[in-house]
């Protein structure tokens, strides 16, 4: 892989944390491709709720954004090794009934080109 490519790509994950931090689903979107897939942390399956496609990944993020109306990613790192990525991050947020969520996570990605292809995401469960 060219350094180009990988430096591209890992600006695109810098990119990606800043419009979760942002709430813009419309560049959000924009890093994603149009094959693309969302895992969540949580769900019935063993991969989380798994979501596919532009329309489908648009919905799961938006329904992130309304159970979490403040939520932010922080003390993020990301790297880059050939058609693979990750990011670690801190998560807060506050759901709509009040309780709070502070708590470490990480992405896996898997990338197509310059765009995202799959969004796997982890998180550490509080007991």
């Amino acid at each position: 892989m060219s350094e180009s490519l990988q430096a591209t790509r890992l600006q695109l994950l810098k990119d990606f944390a800043q419009a979760w931090n942002d709430h813009d689903i419309e560049a959000l979107m924009a890093c994603m491709s149009e094959d693309c897939r969302f895992d969540s942390s949580a769900g019935a399956d063993i991969f989380g709720n798994r979501a596919e496609g532009l329309v489908a990944v648009r919905e799961s993020y938006l329904a992130i954004f309304k159970v979490f109306p403040d939520a932010k990613w922080n003390e993020d790192t990301h790297f880059v090794a050939g058609d693979r990525g990750v990011s670690e991050w801190r998560f807060t947020g506050a759901k709509a009934d009040g309780s709070s969520v502070n708590l470490m996570g990480c992405d896996l990605f898997e990338f197509a080109g310059d765009k995202i292809k799959v969004k796997d995401s982890y998180r550490k469960t509080p007991a």
